[in-house]
Protein backbone atom coordinates (compact mmCIF):
# COMPACT_ATOMS: atom_id res chain seq x y z
CA UNK A 1 0.00 0.00 0.00
CA UNK A 2 1.57 3.44 -1.17
CA UNK A 3 2.70 5.94 1.72
CA UNK A 4 0.68 9.08 2.71
CA UNK A 5 3.22 11.07 1.26
CA UNK A 6 3.42 9.16 -1.82
CA UNK A 7 -0.91 9.23 -2.12
CA UNK A 8 -0.54 13.38 -1.30
CA UNK A 9 2.01 13.42 -4.16
CA UNK A 10 0.02 11.48 -6.73
CA UNK A 11 -3.08 13.70 -6.18
CA UNK A 12 -0.90 16.73 -6.36
CA UNK A 13 0.00 15.44 -10.04
CA UNK A 14 -3.44 14.51 -10.72
CA UNK A 15 -4.81 17.89 -9.84
CA UNK A 16 -2.16 19.45 -12.21
CA UNK A 17 -3.03 17.20 -14.79
CA UNK A 18 -6.78 18.18 -14.42
CA UNK A 19 -5.88 21.88 -14.49
CA UNK A 20 -4.07 21.52 -18.15
CA UNK A 21 -6.86 18.94 -19.47
CA UNK A 22 -9.51 21.75 -18.17
CA UNK A 23 -7.43 24.64 -20.14
CA UNK A 24 -7.21 22.83 -23.58
CA UNK A 25 -10.92 22.00 -23.04
CA UNK A 26 -11.58 25.93 -22.89
CA UNK A 27 -9.28 26.71 -25.78
CA UNK A 28 -10.39 23.92 -28.22
CA UNK A 29 -14.34 25.36 -27.33
CA UNK A 30 -12.91 29.03 -27.71
CA UNK A 31 -11.56 27.95 -31.40
CA UNK A 32 -14.13 25.54 -32.28
CA UNK A 33 -16.78 28.21 -32.86
CA UNK A 34 -14.82 29.83 -36.09
CA UNK A 35 -13.05 26.90 -37.33
CA UNK A 36 -17.38 25.40 -37.21
CA UNK A 37 -18.10 28.44 -38.83
CA UNK A 38 -15.31 28.53 -41.53
CA UNK A 39 -15.78 24.59 -42.44
CA UNK A 40 -19.56 25.39 -42.75
CA UNK A 41 -19.19 28.42 -44.99
CA UNK A 42 -16.76 26.40 -47.16
CA UNK A 43 -19.23 23.35 -48.17
CA UNK A 44 -21.59 25.51 -50.59
CA UNK A 45 -19.25 26.40 -52.96
CA UNK A 46 -16.62 23.32 -52.94
CA UNK A 47 -20.07 21.13 -53.33
CA UNK A 48 -21.09 23.30 -56.36
CA UNK A 49 -17.82 23.28 -57.88
CA UNK A 50 -17.57 19.82 -57.55
CA UNK A 51 -20.70 19.62 -59.42
CA UNK A 52 -20.09 21.97 -62.45
CA UNK A 53 -16.67 20.26 -62.40
CA UNK A 54 -18.47 16.72 -62.68
CA UNK A 55 -21.31 17.95 -64.61
CA UNK A 56 -18.31 18.70 -67.39
CA UNK A 57 -16.67 15.57 -66.96
CA UNK A 58 -19.73 13.60 -67.98
CA UNK A 59 -19.74 15.10 -71.06
CA UNK A 60 -16.20 14.39 -71.83
CA UNK A 61 -15.20 11.75 -74.28
CA UNK A 62 -12.00 10.13 -73.03
CA UNK A 63 -9.45 9.84 -75.40
CA UNK A 64 -5.77 11.58 -76.26
CA UNK A 65 -7.04 14.88 -76.62
CA UNK A 66 -9.35 15.70 -73.01
CA UNK A 67 -7.28 16.94 -70.06
CA UNK A 68 -5.81 14.40 -67.54
CA UNK A 69 -7.34 15.96 -64.69
CA UNK A 70 -10.99 15.48 -66.02
CA UNK A 71 -10.84 12.45 -68.18
CA UNK A 72 -7.82 10.17 -66.82
CA UNK A 73 -5.13 8.70 -67.76
CA UNK A 74 -6.49 5.88 -69.67
CA UNK A 75 -5.17 3.31 -66.56
CA UNK A 76 -6.40 2.40 -63.14
CA UNK A 77 -2.79 0.53 -61.70
CA UNK A 78 -1.18 3.42 -59.05
CA UNK A 79 -3.39 5.17 -56.54
CA UNK A 80 -2.31 8.07 -54.66
CA UNK A 81 -4.31 8.76 -51.42
CA UNK A 82 -3.81 12.10 -50.03
CA UNK A 83 -3.67 11.81 -46.05
CA UNK A 84 -5.14 14.93 -44.06
CA UNK A 85 -4.91 14.75 -40.40
CA UNK A 86 -4.04 17.38 -37.80
CA UNK A 87 -0.34 18.45 -36.64
CA UNK A 88 -1.48 17.93 -32.73
CA UNK A 89 -2.86 15.17 -30.35
CA UNK A 90 -5.10 15.28 -27.11
CA UNK A 91 -8.12 14.84 -29.93
CA UNK A 92 -9.28 11.29 -28.74
CA UNK A 93 -8.96 8.58 -31.76
CA UNK A 94 -9.64 12.19 -33.88
CA UNK A 95 -6.55 10.91 -36.01
CA UNK A 96 -6.84 7.43 -35.64
CA UNK A 97 -9.87 7.35 -37.69
CA UNK A 98 -8.57 9.06 -40.20
CA UNK A 99 -5.42 7.09 -40.59
CA UNK A 100 -7.75 3.67 -40.37
CA UNK A 101 -9.90 4.62 -42.90
CA UNK A 102 -7.20 5.39 -45.19
CA UNK A 103 -5.66 1.71 -44.52
CA UNK A 104 -8.42 -0.29 -45.14
CA UNK A 105 -9.10 1.76 -48.66
CA UNK A 106 -4.96 0.43 -49.26
CA UNK A 107 -5.65 -2.70 -48.03
CA UNK A 108 -8.84 -2.82 -50.41
CA UNK A 109 -6.61 -1.57 -53.38
CA UNK A 110 -3.34 -3.72 -52.44
CA UNK A 111 -6.17 -6.88 -52.78
CA UNK A 112 -7.21 -5.93 -56.16
CA UNK A 113 -3.41 -5.44 -57.47
CA UNK A 114 -2.81 -1.79 -57.17
CA UNK A 115 0.10 -0.03 -56.26
CA UNK A 116 -0.57 2.57 -53.30
CA UNK A 117 1.37 6.01 -52.52
CA UNK A 118 0.46 8.24 -49.79
CA UNK A 119 0.70 11.92 -49.60
CA UNK A 120 1.07 13.21 -45.91
CA UNK A 121 -0.85 16.04 -44.82
CA UNK A 122 -0.34 16.41 -41.61
CA UNK A 123 2.22 15.27 -38.78
CA UNK A 124 0.05 12.58 -37.12
CA UNK A 125 -0.62 10.57 -40.06
CA UNK A 126 3.22 9.62 -40.58
CA UNK A 127 4.02 7.48 -37.93
CA UNK A 128 1.36 4.23 -38.67
CA UNK A 129 1.47 4.86 -42.22
CA UNK A 130 5.69 4.24 -42.18
CA UNK A 131 5.10 1.25 -40.06
CA UNK A 132 2.69 -0.92 -42.47
CA UNK A 133 3.89 1.47 -45.78
CA UNK A 134 7.57 2.32 -45.65
CA UNK A 135 8.03 2.89 -48.71
CA UNK A 136 5.04 4.18 -49.78
CA UNK A 137 4.99 8.04 -48.63
CA UNK A 138 6.35 10.37 -51.52
CA UNK A 139 5.80 13.61 -49.73
CA UNK A 140 4.63 15.04 -46.48
CA UNK A 141 3.52 18.65 -46.46
CA UNK A 142 3.60 19.99 -41.94
CA UNK A 143 0.89 21.83 -41.21
CA UNK A 144 2.34 22.86 -37.49
CA UNK A 145 3.15 26.41 -38.24
CA UNK A 146 -0.27 27.22 -39.11
CA UNK A 147 -2.54 28.02 -37.37
CA UNK A 148 -5.48 28.82 -39.23
CA UNK A 149 -5.56 26.72 -43.03
CA UNK A 150 -5.30 29.33 -45.69
CA UNK A 151 -6.19 28.96 -49.34
CA UNK A 152 -3.09 29.23 -50.38
CA UNK A 153 -1.87 26.15 -48.46
CA UNK A 154 -4.01 24.20 -50.16
CA UNK A 155 -2.84 25.91 -53.59
CA UNK A 156 0.81 24.53 -52.87
CA UNK A 157 -0.73 21.34 -51.72
CA UNK A 158 -2.83 21.01 -55.26
CA UNK A 159 0.10 22.14 -57.44
CA UNK A 160 2.34 19.38 -55.84
CA UNK A 161 -0.54 16.63 -56.33
CA UNK A 162 -1.45 17.96 -60.06
CA UNK A 163 2.50 17.98 -60.95
CA UNK A 164 2.88 14.05 -59.66
CA UNK A 165 0.15 13.37 -61.46
CA UNK A 166 1.05 14.42 -64.70
CA UNK A 167 4.96 13.26 -64.41
CA UNK A 168 5.00 10.48 -61.97
CA UNK A 169 2.90 7.81 -63.43
CA UNK A 170 -0.31 8.29 -60.78
CA UNK A 171 -3.63 7.28 -62.62
CA UNK A 172 -6.16 7.95 -59.36
CA UNK A 173 -5.95 10.26 -56.74
CA UNK A 174 -7.98 9.98 -53.38
CA UNK A 175 -8.60 12.84 -50.43
CA UNK A 176 -8.70 11.10 -46.67
CA UNK A 177 -9.83 13.50 -44.39
CA UNK A 178 -12.69 14.01 -41.28
CA UNK A 179 -16.12 15.23 -42.39
CA UNK A 180 -17.32 17.64 -39.57
CA UNK A 181 -20.73 16.44 -38.53
CA UNK A 182 -20.85 17.72 -34.53
CA UNK A 183 -18.99 18.48 -32.19
CA UNK A 184 -19.35 14.50 -31.38
CA UNK A 185 -19.43 13.36 -34.51
CA UNK A 186 -16.32 13.69 -37.12
CA UNK A 187 -16.92 11.21 -40.17
CA UNK A 188 -13.91 9.66 -41.74
CA UNK A 189 -14.12 10.07 -45.72
CA UNK A 190 -12.53 9.13 -48.75
CA UNK A 191 -12.93 11.06 -51.82
CA UNK A 192 -11.49 10.58 -55.28
CA UNK A 193 -10.38 13.65 -56.83
CA UNK A 194 -8.28 12.81 -59.75
CA UNK A 195 -9.63 12.10 -62.31
CA UNK A 196 -12.84 13.62 -61.84
CA UNK A 197 -16.27 11.37 -61.33
CA UNK A 198 -18.36 11.98 -63.89
CA UNK A 199 -21.82 12.48 -62.49
CA UNK A 200 -25.33 15.01 -63.64
CA UNK A 201 -25.04 18.38 -61.73
CA UNK A 202 -27.20 19.54 -59.30
CA UNK A 203 -29.45 21.32 -62.66
CA UNK A 204 -29.10 17.69 -64.32
CA UNK A 205 -30.88 15.99 -61.64
CA UNK A 206 -33.40 18.66 -61.09
CA UNK A 207 -34.55 17.70 -65.35
CA UNK A 208 -36.27 14.64 -65.99
CA UNK A 209 -34.20 11.90 -68.00
CA UNK A 210 -34.06 12.95 -71.97
CA UNK A 211 -33.25 11.24 -74.70
CA UNK A 212 -30.07 11.60 -77.18
CA UNK A 213 -26.52 12.52 -76.34
CA UNK A 214 -26.16 15.55 -73.40
CA UNK A 215 -26.70 19.05 -74.66
CA UNK A 216 -23.24 20.59 -75.40
CA UNK A 217 -21.39 23.09 -73.46
CA UNK A 218 -20.15 26.17 -74.80
CA UNK A 219 -16.85 27.95 -73.67
CA UNK A 220 -15.83 31.45 -73.60
CA UNK A 221 -13.45 32.44 -73.68
CA UNK A 222 -11.59 28.99 -74.86
CA UNK A 223 -11.95 25.62 -73.66
CA UNK A 224 -8.56 24.97 -73.07
CA UNK A 225 -8.02 27.82 -71.03
CA UNK A 226 -10.52 27.71 -68.40
CA UNK A 227 -10.21 23.97 -68.01
CA UNK A 228 -6.48 25.16 -67.48
CA UNK A 229 -7.37 27.21 -64.69
CA UNK A 230 -10.89 25.87 -63.47
CA UNK A 231 -9.77 21.72 -63.01
CA UNK A 232 -6.55 22.95 -60.77
CA UNK A 233 -8.45 24.76 -58.64
CA UNK A 234 -11.18 22.44 -58.04
CA UNK A 235 -8.40 20.07 -56.51
CA UNK A 236 -7.30 23.12 -54.19
CA UNK A 237 -10.72 24.19 -52.73
CA UNK A 238 -11.23 20.32 -52.52
CA UNK A 239 -8.25 20.27 -50.81
CA UNK A 240 -8.84 23.19 -48.42
CA UNK A 241 -12.07 22.34 -47.45
CA UNK A 242 -10.70 18.89 -46.09
CA UNK A 243 -8.22 21.57 -44.14
CA UNK A 244 -11.15 23.53 -42.63
CA UNK A 245 -12.97 20.27 -41.85
CA UNK A 246 -10.28 18.66 -40.29
CA UNK A 247 -9.51 21.74 -38.32
CA UNK A 248 -13.25 21.85 -37.08
CA UNK A 249 -12.98 18.10 -36.16
CA UNK A 250 -10.21 18.44 -34.09
CA UNK A 251 -11.04 20.79 -32.06
CA UNK A 252 -14.57 19.15 -31.94
CA UNK A 253 -12.38 15.76 -30.66
CA UNK A 254 -10.23 17.79 -28.28
CA UNK A 255 -12.71 19.22 -26.21
CA UNK A 256 -14.84 15.97 -25.85
CA UNK A 257 -11.81 14.14 -25.03
CA UNK A 258 -10.26 16.93 -22.53
CA UNK A 259 -13.54 17.36 -21.35
CA UNK A 260 -13.80 13.45 -19.99
CA UNK A 261 -10.02 14.17 -19.08
CA UNK A 262 -11.09 16.34 -16.68
CA UNK A 263 -14.15 14.28 -15.24
CA UNK A 264 -11.87 11.54 -15.10
CA UNK A 265 -9.48 13.43 -12.85
CA UNK A 266 -11.84 14.38 -10.57
CA UNK A 267 -12.96 11.36 -9.62
CA UNK A 268 -9.50 10.20 -9.32
CA UNK A 269 -8.40 12.82 -7.19
CA UNK A 270 -11.90 11.91 -4.88
CA UNK A 271 -10.86 8.11 -4.88
CA UNK A 272 -7.22 8.91 -3.86
CA UNK A 273 -8.51 11.46 -1.41
CA UNK A 274 -10.92 8.62 0.65
CA UNK A 275 -8.00 6.38 0.44
CA UNK A 276 -5.68 9.07 2.09
CA UNK A 277 -8.14 10.19 4.47
CA UNK A 278 -8.31 6.72 5.34
CA UNK A 279 -4.97 5.94 5.75
CA UNK A 280 -4.50 8.88 7.56
CA UNK A 281 -7.12 8.07 10.02
CA UNK A 282 -5.53 4.63 11.03
CA UNK A 283 -2.04 6.13 11.50
CA UNK A 284 -3.93 8.21 13.81
CA UNK A 285 -5.81 5.39 15.67
CA UNK A 286 -2.43 3.55 15.63
CA UNK A 287 -0.49 6.28 17.39
CA UNK A 288 -3.25 6.82 20.00
CA UNK A 289 -3.75 2.93 20.53
CA UNK A 290 0.62 3.15 20.97
CA UNK A 291 -0.03 6.50 23.71
CA UNK A 292 -2.45 4.98 25.56
CA UNK A 293 -1.06 1.39 26.35
CA UNK A 294 2.35 3.04 26.73
CA UNK A 295 0.72 5.21 29.83
CA UNK A 296 -1.38 2.31 31.13
CA UNK A 297 2.04 0.57 31.19
CA UNK A 298 3.28 2.70 33.58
Amino acid sequence: MASLKALKMRIGSVKSTQKITKALNMVAASKLRRAQQSATAARPYSERMTDVVASLASRITPGPQSPKLLGGTGKDDTHLIILATSDRGLAGAFNSNIVRAARRKAEELDAQGKSVLFYIVGRKGRPVIQRFYPKGIIAQFDTGEIKNPAYADAQAVAKEIVDRYLTDGVDVVHLAYAHFRSTLVQEPVIEQIIPVAPRPSNDDRAQPAKAGPPAAVEYEPDEEEILADLLPRNIAVRIYRAMLENQAGFYGSQMTAMDNATRNAGDMIKKLAIVYNRQRQAAITTELVEIISGAEAL
